[in-house]
């Protein structure tokens, strides 16, 4: 039996703020409440007793036909689109199934910003209809529902930069929501992100993400909420962005896929946020796919580039896309470096298992498919202090405002993510065009060293952890060395999930070889690890090629992913 009243299940709430930031919370709670079907509320039972890992609940929740069921559980991205194609199923069924499920997981864990199942449904009627006419589908998308990350302009409705004070209704569609709409797609949801859209947390005034596979941990940030929305089949492609790993680290803690692509490359940002972010003077920002398979981000690559954005964007460079085919597939054998640590931070026991799992499996193949070899850290610690000053050139000053403004409280992880450029600005109260400026020649002289680093080791790929752990507890994903320094560097790089998940607590611990912490934040992350409770959390890695090397990273990841029982 339903519950009687719409709920979200929020162990940890989010930090309150004064009576009036409290009422404009609760409007909007209320106003996205009143949109759900009466039919679409789970029981209070679920939440009474809800498990850590809420992933079966869609599936046991009884309020999902057996249709739907087998609509969101058993067909990607690219095998939807070929169904409807083929008028094995309708438009119409898939954006019910996904929408409904879509609700059912929000309820879970907090993953949407906005749901609007009638329109959905409205758009899969008109789509029916043209087939029905024509014979033929509009586009390679043709029906494929896409869930979007909050930030991305969606005509009528609402996005923000994760601050009350700049939540508004768009009026235009942005290109890359336009590019998808004329192949097909339809939008039902928008996912939540973090406050000021620069956390390791999806914590918002709309409440916390929570991790499917253990509520007792982050989602992670700040594409957390299409992270979770996937995990728990409520969508099978959608799209996030990314300057710090928001992509890729979301997606390796939720056990799914995500792709950054160099920036400027593949997808158009470049109205996603009115006014421009000050941190992209120095540390490029790319949108993403999070998927449930990697052909699903090959589809959605394909599209868009099909759509040649770069004439509409001149800041895209027109660069060719080959994706799963790519020239990768082509090398043999493929050199695959392993990066077990960046110098900085030993991640935690699980990510090594999972990395030693990766190296052994591309060992095991076939003789001559694979070369493995250690890669070598190269200068983690410097790269993260310069890019933490680099995200806020004013100090945070315009955070500041903007929140003090709607009477917004700061978030511990907000106010985590703009100390070091408080701190660099604490005399001038904002960097002068000169300290930008050396932050850009400081970056550029790194990029160089760094393309002369990865010749010498000699590969073509490098795998990595995107994380220093499993998903961490809720306030405590400090750490984003692993997924941001390839932002710094503006390499390509994929999130995949593997087998490893965490065993009980004290079933394993840090090697002898690691015994001695490599820095201040080494420790803290071994103490976090010995402190926290992450069984059964999934364990997810990263692949990256050089900056522009995009095709060859898919290309490698097509030669990889039977090795490593890749989707």
């Amino acid at each position: 039996m339903a519950s009687a009243k719409f709920t979200v299940f929020q162990p940890v709430p989010v930090p309150s703020g004064p009576p009036e930031y409290e009422a404009q919370r609760a409007s909007i709670l209320a106003e996205f409440a009143a949109k759900v079907l009466r039919e679409l509320f789970l029981p209070q039972a679920v939440f009474d007793s809800a498990p850590r890992n809420v992933t079966a609940i869609p599936r046991e929740c009884g309020l999902l036909t057996a249709e739907e069921l087998a609509i969101t559980e058993n067909y990607d991205a690219v095998t939807l689109a070929e169904a409807m194609r083929t008028r094995k199923l309708t438009a119409v069924a898939v954006a019910t199934a996904f929408a409904k499920r879509a609700i059912i997981a929000h309820q879970l864990t907090s993953c949407l910003s906005e749901w609007f199942m009638d329109e959905a449904v409205a758009r899969a009627q008109e789509l029916d209809a043209h087939l029905a006419r024509t014979g033929i589908t509009v586009g390679p998308l043709h029906g494929v529902p896409v869930s979007l990350k909050e930030i991305i302009p969606l005509a009528g409705h609402t996005s923000s930069t994760g601050l009350l004070v700049t939540r508004h209704v768009d009026d235009a569609d942005s290109q890359l929501v336009a590019i998808l709409r004329a192949a097909g797609a339809v939008f039902y949801c928008k996912t939540a992100q973090p406050q000021a859209v620069m956390s390791y947390e999806s914590a918002s005034p709309a409440g916390r993400v929570l991790n499917p596979h253990h509520t007792g941990l982050s989602a992670g940030g700040s594409s957390g909420g299409e992270a979770a929305l996937v995990a728990l089949r409520g969508s099978v492609l959608g799209i996030g962005s990314d300057i710090g790993g928001s992509v890729r680290g979301p997606a390796a803690l939720s056990g799914v896929y995500g792709f950054k692509s160099t920036s400027a490359a593949l997808f158009p940002i470049h109205d996603f946020v009115k006014g421009g972010f000050a941190a992209t003077m120095t540390v490029p920002a790319a949108a993403g796919p999070i998927a449930s398979s990697l052909r699903g981000i090959d589809l959605f690559t394909s599209v868009v580039h099909a759509a040649r954005p770069y004439l509409q964007d001149p800041s895209l460079a027109p660069l060719p896309w080959s994706g799963l085919a790519g020239t990768g597939s082509a090398k043999k054998p493929l050199k695959v470096g392993f990066m077990t640590h960046d110098g900085a931070i030993v991640p935690q026991p699980p990510v090594l298992r999972a990395l030693a799992w990766a190296r052994a499996q591309l060992d095991a193949a076939a003789p001559g498919q694979f070369e493995t070899k250690d890669f070598a850290p190269y200068g983690s610690a410097q790269v993260m202090a310069s890019q933490r000053a680099a995200y806020w050139p004013d100090g945070g000053r315009g955070l500041k405002a903007a929140l003090a403004a709607a009477g917004e409280p700061m978030f511990p992880l907000t106010e985590w993510i703009i100390r070091d450029g408080a701190a660099a600005t604490e005399v001038t109260g904002e960097m002068s065009a000169t300290g930008v400026l050396a932050l850009r020649v400081a970056r550029d002289a790194f990029r160089v060293a760094f393309a002369a680093h990865w010749t010498a080791q000699d590969v073509d790929v490098v795998v990595c952890p995107a994380f220093v752990g499993p998903a961490p507890v809720h306030e405590t994903g400090l750490y984003w060395n692993y997924a941001a320094f390839w932002n710094y560097l503006d390499y390509p790089g994929v999130a995949v999930p593997t087998p490893v998940t965490v065993l009980a607590k004290g079933g394993e611990g840090f090697a002898a070889e690691h015994a001695v912490p490599l820095s201040d934040e080494c420790r803290h992350v071994r103490q976090l690890w010995g402190e926290g409770d992450f069984e059964g959390a999934p364990v997810g890695l990263q692949i990256v090629a050089r900056r522009h090397h995009d095709n060859e990273l898919f290309g490698a990841l097509h030669v990889m992913k039977e090795a490593l029982g890749l989707k």
